[in-house]
Order: C-alpha cells, then structure tokens, then sequence
C-alpha cells in the first residue's frame, strides 16, 4: 500500500512538474490551471477537503513574490553594509528595555532551554526587528506562487503541504498566516516544517501562536538548543588574512563551512594573531563572504573566523551575512544589558 502511495505521489510531482515547467513567466490563468492539478495532489496527501476550500478561498498569483525572491539582500548588498544596516546600537539600547519588561519568562527560558536570552534577542532583531516586521503578505498565497515558480518549486511546495497538514490538525489558525513573502510566519519568521519540528505551545492554550511572545521565544529556544547551541562560546571574529593562506581555507558559501582547522595552525595565516584571546585548540573555518557576491571585491576582506555557535546560526538561516549580524547584534547586547 506504501509502494502505491510512493507510486501516486511521484506521478503527481512529475506532472506538476511539467505543468510549472511549460509555463514561462507565471501568468495569473496559467497559476488557476496549475492550481488545479496541485489540489488533487494535496487530497492525495491525506489533508482534507474541507481544509483545502478553506486555505485555498482567497489563494492568489503574486507577482511581487517572485519579484522579492530574485532580488533579496544577501544577494546583492556587501558584508559590512548589511551588517551595519541591521546591527545596530539602537537595536541594542530596543533590546535592554524589552529585557526589562520580559525579564522573569527570559530568565524562565533561558534557564529551561540553556540558550542565552541575548542570542534569542539578537535573532528577533534580526528577523523582524522585534515583532514590528513580521510580514503582511497572505502565506498559502506566497508559498503557493513559489510552488507555482519554477527556481525552487520542490522546496516550496514541500513547505506548503506542511503547512496545510499543521491547519487540518488544527496547530495553526489559517486566519493568522501572514508573514514574509517566502512564507515565513511570526516574530522568528518560522518556515512550516520549523513550526512542525520545533514550535511550542508554550502557553498551553491548545495553538501554536508565533506571534505572541510566549510561544514565539519558547520555540525559537527549543529551536536552537536542539540545534545543538554552546552557551558562552564566541560564534565569529574579524580577522586580517595574510597573502599567502591558502585559498582552499576560504569558505564563500553557507551550505557547509569547510577546511576548518585549529586556531594554531590558522594563526600563521593571521595578522597579530599573537593578539587573539582563543584557545589554540579552538576549531574554526574562515569565511570571506564577499567574494562570490560584490563585484570587484577584495579576494581577503573582510575576513572572519567562524566557530561552531555561526554555523547554527547558518542552519536557522543559510546565509553569511545573516549570520554575522545575528552575532554582532548579540555582542552588542553586552554593551547594553
């Protein structure tokens, strides 16, 4: 019966392939006509009828969706440019007066997921600038038109069944899924299969709300302690590269942090390595995230050591420069806090 089932579903993503496939820029009929065929493939899921009428009423071509997905700012804009963007003092001084008013469940989650309450302030900062951007775009309706696009179908559509299976078990209300145009809900902007995997009815009132303070830092806690998160461990440090590292050494993508090694053989490499308070046995990689991006950029600047608390970071968020400033904003915070 599993094989059959196997056998269906495959049937269905090869013909919605070749649907999306024959379509050339996205047009609102063309969506209607393989909206069709992908409503037969969520029933084949196992999600109901009467979720899929309720989800799919109001559903919608976006054309700004795509238009936001081709041009997103780790993309495009430099290291240092879109750190300081988002890294900033006065999200720090933000931080220091809403520590002060959530102090006691902070200090509750903190204690109870062993994750710093500065590094959950940092990535709310990052995300939606403390739950003033949590998005007001219509999620099935995004994550559908991605379904529907072609650079990323199978990822999407893989989020929007999730998605659909959360609302037939009613852990989600489908009248609160606004959020970013990639389909990212609450104050910790959580893709489906995250809310699946890790979000907590924190409140006991049989919902998962992420856009209420207790369920959003209970989860986002759960999240990166189950991540495998180290409490007091440094997570990067600007360094200056001599010439002759060698390039192998250099990492200028976030799927996977290579060649790293310990911080005393890296330090032959380093300018005034003498001056780094690190353990030598400390493993860390090195990232130059600007190479790969920025025209004409310098092939050794700016230049990080990485360790183990970034590349967590790297799996809450695949991108470099997201990284970096989830962790300069939580450097920033012991300035403030």
């Amino acid at each position: 019966m599993n094989n059959i089932k196997k056998i269906i579903t495959f049937i269905f993503l090869i013909n919605l392939f070749f649907i999306n496939y024959s379509y050339s820029t996205g047009t609102t009929l063309d969506f209607e006509k393989w909206l069709v065929s992908y409503k037969k493939f969520v029933l084949s899921e196992g999600i109901s009828q009467k979720t899929i009428d309720i989800a799919f009423k109001d559903i919608k071509f976006l054309e700004q969706v795509i238009k936001y997905d081709r041009k997103q700012p780790e993309f495009y804009e430099d290291t240092i440019t879109y750190v300081s963007k988002r890294a900033t003092k006065s999200r720090a001084i933000k931080a220091k007066k809403l520590l002060k008013t959530n102090k006691d469940l902070l200090n509750e989650i903190e204690k109870k997921y062993n994750v710093e309450k500065e590094i959950l302030l940092a990535l709310w900062g990052i995300e939606t600038n403390f739950g003033k951007h949590v998005g007001k775009m219509p999620i099935i309706s995004s994550l559908a038109t991605l379904s529907f696009d072609k650079r990323r179908s199978e990822f999407f559509s893989s989020q929007l069944i999730i998605l659909l299976k959360l609302i037939d078990k009613e852990i989600i209300d489908h009248e609160t899924l606004y959020g970013s145009w990639a389909g990212a809900y609450g104050n910790f902007q959580f893709m489906p299969s995250t809310i699946k995997d890790y979000a907590i009815d924190y409140d006991d009132n049989n919902k998962i709300d992420l856009k209420s303070f207790d369920d959003s830092f209970a989860s986002a806690a759960n999240y990166i302690n189950k991540l495998g998160w180290l409490t007091n461990e440094p997570c990067y440090l600007k360094v200056n590269l001599k010439d002759n590292i060698p390039k192998i050494l250099l990492n200028t993508s976030a799927k996977k942090i290579k060649n790293k090694k310990k911080i005393k053989y890296l330090k032959k490499f380093i300018y005034n390595s003498e001056n780094l308070s690190l353990n030598d046995n400390l493993i860390a990689g090195i990232i130059t995230p600007d190479k790969d991006i920025v025209a004409d950029s310098k092939l050794l600047e700016p230049a990080y050591l990485v360790f183990s608390n970034y590349e967590l970071i790297l799996k809450w968020n695949r991108s470099l420069r997201f990284a970096l400033a989830v962790c300069d904003l939580k450097n920033k915070f012991y300035n403030e806090l």
